[in-house]
This record gives C-alpha cells, sequence and structure tokens, in this order.
C-alpha cells in the first residue's frame, strides 16, 4: 500500500477530511520523517508540528477504534485496506456461488441478504467445519511465504520503532544503517522497504547482493572490488570507466575509492542508497573482507571531513558479525545505526494471523491457541509464515500442525532436511549443535562454529554461549542427530 492508497483508506473512516497541516504531518511521518525533520522542512514550529501530531493519532484512533501511533500507523492503514479487500472478496464470492442441491452436496439453499443494498443474492453453504467458517481461501490473495515479502503486500509486519528509525537515518548525509538478524528473519524485506522510502525521498539506489556474486569473483580483492565498482555504475546507468580510475600502483582499494569519489559521486545529481545484502557471504573469505569490511568505514568517516561523501549512504544487512580479527577502529559493524530484527511477539503472530483471514485467532481466546505455536517455533517469521500459509489452505490443523512439527511427516521437514543437509557436509557444526541440543543448558562454542550456526539460525548466542533457537530445532535435531 502506497501513500496514496493509505488516505483514500483514511477517508473511508474519518467524517470529514484532513486538514492541510494534518496531511502534511501524516505524509511526512509515511515518508519516515521525525516531528523535527518534519517542521524543518516546512516552515513551522517543532513543538506545534509535535502538537498537531499527538492529535492525529488520537483522531485516528478514534475513528479506527484502535490505539494509532506514529509508529504503527502503517499497520493499522495495511490491516484495514486488507480487512476491506477480504469483505469485498467474501460479498463476491457469496454472488458467484452456483446453486447447490441438498442431495448431492449436503448443501442446503438459503438467502442472503447483502447488507448494504438489501439484494437478494446467491445461496451459500450453511454449514461447514468450524475452522473452514473463519476462511477465505482466493489463491489471488494468499502468498507462498519464500523469498522477501513483497512492498504492496499485506503480510508485511512492522517492529516499531525499526522502521521509523531507519527512515528517518537513510535520509541523513553519509549515514551507514546494519542490519543483522539470522537467514529467514525479514532483512531483505526491511532492506527493500528503507530503499523504497529512499527513492520516495528523491534519492537514488544501488542494491548489490553479494549470494548473487560468482565465485571467483572472491579470488582476489581487485576481482571484488572492479565487480563491485561495474555494478554500481550499471544499475547508476554510468558508463563504467573502471581503466580511467584504476591503478595497480597505488592499489585496488585507493584505486575503488578515487573511481567513486571522483566519477560516480560526482556525476550522480542526488545522493545515491548503496545497499549490500548477503554481506555475511564475504566473511568466508578473510583476505577480502579483511580489505573491504575497514574501506567501507573509512567511507563512512570520510562524510564527516568531504562534502562529496555525504552524498553516499549506506545500508549493510547481514546474518551475522564477521569471525574474522577487525581493528575496532576498522571494522564498520560498531558505527553507524545497528538494527537488531527480533523474532515475531505472539501479539504480533496474532496480527499475522488475523491478516491472513484466520478469524479464530482474533481476541484473548485466539491469542491462548496461537501461544503453543509461537512456544514451538519461536517468533522466526518464515516458521510463523509457513505455518499460517498451511492452516490457510487447510491442509493441517493447528494442533496437527504442532504436533508433527519436528518430524519428517510435519510441514517443517523440507525446511529442516535442508538444515540437515548442510550439517552434514560440516561435521565440525554437526558435532558443536549437537552439543547444543542434548544439553540442559547452554553451550560454549568455538568462534566460528558459533559464527556459522548464527547465521544459520539455528542458534541463539550470548557471547559464545549457545542454545537452539527454538523448541522445533531442540526436538527435530536430538532425534536426527543423536
Amino acid at each position: 500500500m502506497n501513500l496514496e492508497e493509505a488516505l483514500i483508506i483514511l477517508d473511508t473512516f474519518l467524517e470529514q477530511s484532513l486538514n492541510d497541516v494534518q496531511e502534511l504531518v501524516f505524509r511526512k511521518a509515511w515518508e519516515g520523517q521525525t516531528y523535527p525533520e518534519i517542521a524543518e522542512s516546512s516552515g513551522y514550529d517543532a513543538n506545534y508540528i509535535k502538537d498537531v501530531g499527538s492529535k492525529l493519532w488520537k483522531l485516528l484512533s478514534h475513528a479506527l477504534e484502535e490505539e494509532v501511533t506514529k509508529s504503527n500507523f502503517r499497520s493499522v492503514l495495511r490491516r484495514r485496506s486488507q480487512s476491506n479487500i477480504l469483505q469485498k472478496k467474501q460479498q463476491h464470492i457469496q454472488t458467484a456461488v452456483l446453486k447447490h442441491h441438498q442431495p448431492s452436496g449436503g448443501i442446503r439453499e438459503i438467502e442472503i441478504i447483502s447488507k448494504d443494498s438489501g439484494i437478494s443474492e446467491l445461496p451459500v453453504a450453511t454449514k461447514v467445519e468450524e475452522e473452514k467458517k473463519s476462511v477465505i481461501f482466493n489463491p489471488d490473495f494468499l502468498e507462498i511465504p519464500s523469498g522477501s515479502v513483497p512492498l504492496n503486500s499485506s503480510f508485511y509486519i512492522e517492529r516499531p520503532p525499526i522502521e521509523e528509525r531507519a527512515f528517518a537515518e537513510i535520509n541523513k548525509p553519509g549515514s551507514l544503517i546494519r542490519i543483522k538478524a539470522p537467514s529467514q528473519t525479514g532483512k531483505t524485506s526491511l532492506m527493500q522497504r528503507i530503499l523504497a522510502h529512499a527513492r520516495q525521498s528523491g534519492l537514488h539506489t544501488v542494491q548489490i547482493s553479494l549470494q548473487r556474486a560468482d565465485s571467483q569473483v572472491f579470488t582476489s580483492l581487485e576481482k571484488f572490488l572492479r565487480w563491485f565498482c561495474a555494478n554500481i555504475s550499471r544499475q547508476l546507468n554510468l558508463e563504467p570507466k573502471l581503466h580511467d580510475y584504476w591503478d595497480e600502483d597505488i592499489g585496488s582499494k585507493v584505486s575503488c575509492t578515487l573511481y567513486l569519489q571522483g566519477y560516480v559521486l560526482q556525476e550522480i545529481d542526488c545522493p545515491v542508497v548503496l545497499a549490500l545484502d548477503e554481506v555475511n557471504r564475504i566473511f568466508e573469505y578473510p583476505e577480502i573482507s579483511g580489505d573491504f569490511l575497514p574501506l567501507l568505514r573509512s567511507w563512512y568517516e570520510d562524510a564527516s571531513e568531504l562534502e562529496i561523501w555525504q552524498k553516499l549512504r549506506l545500508l549493510v544487512v547481514h546474518a551475522t558479525e564477521a569471525y574474522i580479527p577487525l581493528d575496532i577502529n576498522q571494522s564498520p559493524f560498531n558505527v553507524g545505526l545497528p538494527i537488531k530484527l527480533p523474532e515475531f511477539t505472539l501479539e504480533q503472530v496474532q496480527d499475522l494471523a488475523l491478516r491472513h483471514g484466520l478469524a479464530w485467532a482474533e481476541g484473548e481466546t485466539g491469542a491462548k491457541k496461537l501461544a503453543p505455536l509461537v512456544a514451538m517455533i519461536g517468533g522466526h517469521p518464515y516458521l510463523v509464515r509457513l505455518a499460517l500459509y498451511n492452516l490457510v489452505r487447510q491442509e493441517v490443523t493447528l494442533e496437527q500442525l504442532l504436533q508433527n512439527a519436528p518430524t519428517i511427516a510435519g510441514i517443517y521437514s523440507n525446511y529442516l532436511r535442508h538444515h540437515l543437509a548442510n550439517l552434514q557436509t560440516h561435521p565440525e557444526l554437526k558435532t558443536a549443535l549437537k552439543g547444543v541440543v542434548t544439553s540442559p543448558t547452554s553451550v560454549q562454542l568455538e568462534a566460528i562454529a558459533a559464527y556459522k550456526l548464527e547465521s544459520m539460525g539455528l542458534v541463539k548466542l550470548e557471547g559464545n554461549q549457545a542454545i537452539p533457537s527454538c523448541e522445533l530445532y531442540r526436538l527435530y535435531f536430538r532425534e536426527q542427530l543423536g
């Protein structure tokens, strides 16, 4: 849902439209600006804007009949938007259902009266199983839970105040944001939303995923940096001019820096957000990461002295910290804005379940039904999405899902088997994880094993002390590795 769609949704709930200042605050808040930034850009007093904002959220809370804040208003409106879509789909299904007869299908014809129009509509089923009654399954509506969550998806769950802080930070000259979380927990989805916000703010964006780099790119620092610079140039529609700036006498790092400073940043007409995804892949090549990571740090520090480097904003996404030794003054992992993505809370899982159309998940009773699921899989976003996807498709009940979850008959079997296959090819990781899942207390791991298991999302770390990330992993791997 974009800004204009959000304003349309608001119009359907408000008795009268927002005034000019209220709409200004709403628009700027949607873009991620703070109250002081809104005041500065619009010429109003900061306290006045803050007061307008406070009254605006109270107004929306009253209209929407739930608490609305600057941190959650996007999420609330997306949920209301999806609720409207579901309602329209339900009405469409009711009007499109063909007449069924009692003898063949056990379904009695009844007359449905539209609440909106008072017009009689076609018959629908009057008796179905309780769980099926609460779900409207439509393949066009349900998303397969794989990869990042699309920008227009109603299934993206915000984790306040993370989005708001990131949107505000990326607008700052020379900024650096670090997003850290295990695999399949929403890093790339958040990155895409930061980039979308940056584009709405008029910034250029470049996205480089190190997972897409050929293996030969990592054979030397020079090859990697040339690949890096060529990618940036092409995404900015600039002709690559590596030969004009590359000089083996001054080295690859200086050549790369001069190329960005003297060519790329000079040629672009506005700042650029450089997003580096799957940075943890480079950790496997210490001879490259030992030079490249300090290089990122140096560009960030140059922004405080050289105006040209303020045009570069860095967004670094990785599964865990580098296990290679880096001088604390050279590491990019202790500067900028750190974002560590938490797991979903029970409340957020419940919110997502309702967005999937699972009406039984509503209220205190629904939270109690979902609590055992969260106890089994934690708040791991992908595992939660996969569970809800299967529940909506009615291929399994919640009780069956929980009972079979850590077994080869469960919905997570392919996911777990993939991890098991990786462990079988790395005996040292297999041994390390076995020690973790069979121990009643936390276990101290060797640093590299700890880093790799955490990046896979299988363990949680406090220092080098590890525990299983969730009960699902403990039960499954204790059985498979025992």
